[in-house]
């Protein structure tokens, strides 16, 4: 399942689905607001994403890990708008009968949405004008 949102991810690591007695490996990967990026302080970014796209993409790359992997579930539940300095931007929980397989399989997974799931993101700094963050082609 993969879940774009603009509410806070703490909701779903809370989320019971994700529990399962068969699984001897749970893993999650929880992606952070820093506050500093390059020498500049951030005090908030900003997500942007193209959704209908985004979230096909982000299926898409779930199906390919439980195919890739022997893992058991795939989640990740990434944010849009506007966050704040130590908020989740990011959140990949995988389960499988391993620990190896899940540690895998989410590495996998965070990797590849970063790389291929069309979502933008701005820092906006504390003594710099906002910039958009490797996204290639777009106006700096």
């Amino acid at each position: 399942m993969f879940i774009l949102t603009k509410t806070p991810l703490i909701e779903f690591i809370r989320d019971k689905r994700f529990e399962d007695p068969e699984v001897g490996g749970a893993v999650s990967f929880e992606g952070r607001v820093r506050n500093l990026n390059e020498g500049k302080k951030v005090r908030l970014l900003e997500y942007q994403a193209y959704e209908e796209m985004a979230l096909k993409e982000g299926e898409k790359i779930l199906q390919e890990a439980l195919k890739k992997f022997p893992i058991k579930k795939a989640f990740c539940v990434h944010r849009h708008g506007q966050l704040k300095v130590g908020e989740l931007a990011v959140w990949v929980f995988v389960t499988a009968r391993h620990r190896r397989e899940a540690f895998e399989a989410c590495q996998y997974i965070i990797d590849t949405v970063k790389r291929r799931v069309p979502l933008w993101k701005k820092e906006y700094y504390e003594e710099h004008s906002e910039t958009w963050v490797g996204c290639h082609g777009c106006q700096h």
